[in-house]
């Protein structure tokens, strides 16, 4: 039984690969990892297909001859469940797209769970720059343990569990750090100034994402802080906004910066809730088939409108800012954006694994794709130096906030007039 193994797995592999044209697919725009340009042409394609092909024949023979090498001289046990889940992550990382990876049942499941708003983990949000695999504290949660440990923003995720997490995938690392709530999370990080790695053990506890935050300011202006967009945050979004015309809102600013992106429905949905029946973003797939997503609700906000962003708001957060900046809804604020201008799908698998794979490219709906290059805001401004290690930085001494509320309230004056 043991030399079809991988005669079996390989089967399996492709019979798997087969289900994602008729499996039910989750849509979803993930955090922030490598640039990488997909080639949309069909021409090109074909190409690439033609251009060198090993018999499947062959790659089954190899990996038997692998087996037996490995039946008759590793020294260890081979846990066999590993070893085709090693098999599976290889054949998707073979694209050399860190945005597409396989999930085990387990790291599906937690996949899930985050999406959903809630989850059992440490508290805090992390990206991961695009060209060294660096994985950064974004945002410690201010009632999640992480925060309570001392974690700090732009702290550097060195190891998890004693294991080196630069450059590997993003999705798993997380899941790593998420678990059973009680349990114990060991985490090295290294930070500014600092010659040798923090070492924090930490107890996981549910998390309920806080992806929406709000208040009136004064001079009756809503401030909205979208942290994530996930299902929880359309029905989150509407309640703030409700509250806020209901108190007399006359102006708004919504705060997207370190928002690592999220779910593509909320975000379009959040949208319809700000702009009239209008394209909101497109893609397109590799064949140039393009995919339109409109605003229906005839409902939108009629105030003065500001969106601050920065250098780790990415993907949905870059949809938000660049939709309301191609119809001069509000003016955009801030620094560049990450530049995420891919989208990923999610393809549950029969087994309870699942596939992610990059699939398209997004554009506003003025046709630009800012992926590499990020949305750039209307009044650039670059938060004080002070201020980038704080996790809750005061109003009045957040220059970036400062700067929205000043242009909103010059547009308040205008609209008066």
């Amino acid at each position: 039984m043991k030399k079809n193994f991988f005669a079996g797995l390989l089967t399996g592999l492709c019979g798997a690969l087969l289900l994602i044209a008729i499996l039910g697919t989750v849509l979803v725009l993930t955090d922030r990892n490598v640039e990488k340009k997909i080639d949309n042409s069909s021409e090109k394609v074909e190409d690439a297909q033609v251009a060198e092909e090993i018999p499947y024949g062959d790659i089954v023979d190899k990996l038997t001859f692998l087996q037996m090498l490995v039946d008759n001289y590793y020294l260890e046990d081979v846990d066999q469940v590993s070893f085709a889940d090693g098999i599976y992550k290889g054949f998707i990382s073979s694209l050399k797209d860190p945005y597409s990876t396989y999930f085990t049942k387990e790291e599906y499941s937690a996949l899930m769970e985050s999406s959903s708003g809630v989850y059992c983990g440490i508290g805090a949000t992390v990206s991961q720059d695009a060209k060294t695999g660096i994985i950064t504290i974004v945002k410690p949660f201010a009632s999640g343990p992480a925060y309570k440990a001392g974690i700090l923003p732009g702290d550097i995720l060195y190891k998890v569990e004693e294991e080196a997490v630069t450059g590997e995938d993003l999705s798993e690392v997380v899941s790593k750090m998420k678990g059973v709530e009680g349990t114990k999370v060991k985490i090295s990080i290294m930070r500014e100034g600092e010659t040798d790695p923090k070492v924090f053990t930490i107890t996981r506890k549910e998390i309920e994402v806080p992806t929406i935050e709000y208040q009136m300011l004064k001079g009756n202006i809503g401030y909205i802080t979208i942290a994530e967009f996930d299902e929880i945050t359309v029905a989150q979004f509407k309640a703030a906004v409700d509250k806020l015309e209901k108190d007399g809102m006359k102006g708004l600013i919504v705060d997207v910066r370190n928002n690592p992106g999220g779910l593509l429905d909320s975000v379009v949905k959040i949208l319809d809730r700000l702009l009239p029946p209008e394209l909101i973003v497109y893609t397109e797939d590799k064949y140039d088939n393009r995919t339109e997503e409109k605003a229906v609700d005839a409902a939108k906000i009629k105030v003065p409108m500001a969106v601050l962003i920065n250098g780790q708001s990415a993907s949905a957060s870059e949809i938000f800012a660049g939709t309301i900046q191609d119809y001069k809804t509000g003016t955009i604020v801030g620094t560049t954006s990450f530049g995420k201008g891919i989208v990923q799908k999610v393809i549950p698998l029969s087994d309870g694994t699942a596939v992610k794979l990059t699939i398209s490219k997004y554009f506003t709906p003025k046709g630009r794709n800012i992926h590499g290059t990020g949305i750039k805001p209307d009044v650039e401004v670059e938060l004080n130096d002070e201020m980038k290690k704080e996790i809750i930085i005061p109003i009045e001494k957040d220059n970036q906030l400062q700067e929205a509320i000043k242009i909103v309230k010059e547009k308040m004056k205008q609209v008066k007039k």
